[in-house]
């Protein structure tokens, strides 16, 4: 029974990550802490199902011309390698938690916060850099993509659109995903169930994905989301 129910949870936070131009690695990661699977496992699991969705969100978003390369290179100049980097550390299962558990507050605020859609300013380079490096690292270190934290930087800045940060977090948790994944040194032999939660991650992704191009996210669908992730950061930080 808990295989089936932990396929179906990954499925729909592909579903519902998609539809915001994320990969879905922290409500995978959110997941897999309910059901107590070990961080090493958390770690690569999440980053691998990260690809597959993240890079359905970004085709999506990109057909309907949402994608700006000019707000998606100097972000990713310094996160690949930082992301790499990052992937390196060796983490305590308690600090690994603890920091996990604080991104997950951070998704929170992300999916309940109403921003506003306007943008009027033009993209720091120098500014953009430096996230880039501060994202790419934590992102390496936790498993995640960094889209929980890129798209809230894009919008507080008024640097891009609603649909133009999904865009570009997309593409930038995809490559951040291929460079934590080839920075792992010590690689855990994952269940053969892998392959199942791959296949319910892309097919909620594909679903969301294009749910999410083209109609305006729920805001029924960010409390429901934003209510799994907050017993996760719970669970991670208190427990």
């Amino acid at each position: 029974m808990d295989f089936w129910i932990l396929l179906a949870l990954l499925g729909v936070m592909a579903f519902l990550y998609a539809s915001v131009g994320h990969g879905g690695a922290s409500g995978y990661l959110a997941v897999l802490a309910i059901f107590a699977v070990a961080p090493a496992v958390m770690k690569q699991t999440a980053l691998i199902l990260n690809l597959g969705v993240s890079l359905l969100a970004f085709y999506q978003f990109y057909k309907k011309g949402y994608f700006r390369f000019e707000l998606f290179w100097p972000f990713a100049l310094t996160s690949i390698p930082m992301s790499y980097l990052g992937a390196q550390f060796v983490l305590s299962d308690a600090n690994y938690k603890r920091i996990l558990g604080a991104c997950l507050l951070i998704a929170i605020i992300r999916m309940m916060a109403n921003f506003k859609d306007v943008t009027n300013r033009s993209l720091s380079i120098p500014i953009a850099l430096a996230f880039g490096a501060g994202i790419g690292l934590l992102s390496g270190m936790i498993g995640i993509g960094g889209g929980i934290i890129l798209s809230p930087v894009l919008l507080l800045m008024r640097w891009s659109s609603l649909k133009e940060a999904a865009a570009v977090s997309a593409l930038f948790i995809f490559v951040n995903s291929v460079a934590g994944l080839a920075g792992i040194k010590h690689w855990i032999a994952l269940d053969d169930s892998l392959i199942y939660w791959i296949a319910s991650a892309l097919f909620g992704g594909m679903l969301g994905a294009r749910w999410g191009a083209q109609i305006a996210s729920n805001q029924s669908v960010r409390w429901i989301l934003a209510l799994v992730l907050l017993i996760a950061s719970v669970k991670l930080i208190v427990i």
